[in-house]
């Protein structure tokens, strides 16, 4: 019995020491679709590595999110979890923390220096390269199906935001893809940015519609802007099916835009494990443990209008 006490009483405070472990973690915004996909991840992942979580949003403002980082250090968290409004203030959110020698992990937004993290950060994510490259094969070849061999066809591109690293990637890829034979059939008329706002992109296609652009293709750098961008073709009265429309993300909504034939592709952008694998390395480095690979990518998937109801039940 007494050893079965002593047993107990050993569980017990290793269960405590678990949960004593505290992990910040600073939101680029909570408003967002993708975002709140990615938060549950990280709750998920908490949860099951028996963390405790404070979540704070920055409302996209940058200033705010390091002071969010300043005000985790102060409190003396055990490790923090960033999903940077700016992929350019990574750097420096990173410095802050290794300053106080407080592990830190960037999810969803790739450091500068991935390939050089230090001791005390991680990152999990997807490779971007990898989005573009996928959005632009299928939608290439879905707008060749549909102009036919040997004719030009017009492309628009929704780019998100170029201060952060999805967006610029997700662009240039794109962009750097219709100049290549498998797509140099595709002008890009132009580019402006969506902000990933779908009421953003609808005003914006809005206004290309406008002034007599005809697009054969709109290239968007997330599904809320391909889904305005939908709603603007559909308001303006073009068919459907006349402009192949591309998201990436595979959110539930570009989900069923996809099933309802508003969108033409997405690509899967798996924010719940990111979120998952996130908290989980975030957990392992608080507590000291060996982290193996602490650059970790979670691959892109394309999703056509079959797979839909595959991915929602997922």
């Amino acid at each position: 019995m007494r050893n079965l006490i002593i047993g107990a009483a050993f569980a017990l405070a290793a269960s405590t020491s678990a949960q004593a472990q505290q992990i910040g973690v600073a939101m680029a915004q909570f408003d967002n679709n993708f975002l709140t996909i990615l938060r549950h991840g990280i709750e998920e992942g908490g949860q099951k590595a028996g963390v405790t979580l404070q979540f704070e949003d920055a409302q996209n403002d940058i200033p705010r999110q390091i002071s969010q980082i300043q005000n985790f250090i102060s409190s003396g968290v055990d490790a923090i979890i960033v999903v940077a409004v700016d992929s350019d203030s990574i750097i420096q959110m990173d410095k802050m923390a290794n300053a106080a020698g407080i592990p830190i992990v960037n999810i969803n937004r790739e450091p500068p220096n991935v390939t050089k993290l230090g001791d005390l950060e991680g990152f999990v994510g997807s490779r971007e390269v990898d989005a573009g490259t996928i959005q632009a094969t299928e939608a290439c070849r879905l707008v060749k199906e549909k102009i036919g061999e040997g004719k030009q066809g017009t492309g628009l591109i929704l780019a998100g935001d170029l201060f952060i690293q999805a967006g610029r990637v997700r662009t240039e890829t794109v962009q750097e893809f219709v100049k290549s034979p498998a797509c140099d059939f595709i002008k890009i008329e132009d580019t402006q940015v969506g902000d990933w706002s779908r009421s953003k992109a609808n005003d914006l296609v809005s206004n290309w519609l406008s002034a007599g652009i005809k697009p054969d293709v709109i290239f968007s750098n997330n599904d809320e802007m391909a889904i305005g961008a939908a709603q603007a073709l559909k308001a303006a009265g073009v068919p459907q099916g006349d402009v192949v429309v591309a998201g990436i993300d595979a959110t539930p909504d570009a989900l069923m835009a996809l099933k309802s034939g508003d969108i033409d592709l997405t690509v899967f952008q798996d924010a719940r494990t990111q979120g998952i694998r996130g908290a989980e390395m975030a957990a392992a480095m608080a507590r000291k443990e060996p982290v193996t690979e602490r650059a970790l990518y979670i691959p892109f998937e394309l999703v056509t209008p079959d797979q839909a109801d595959k991915y929602l039940a997922e």
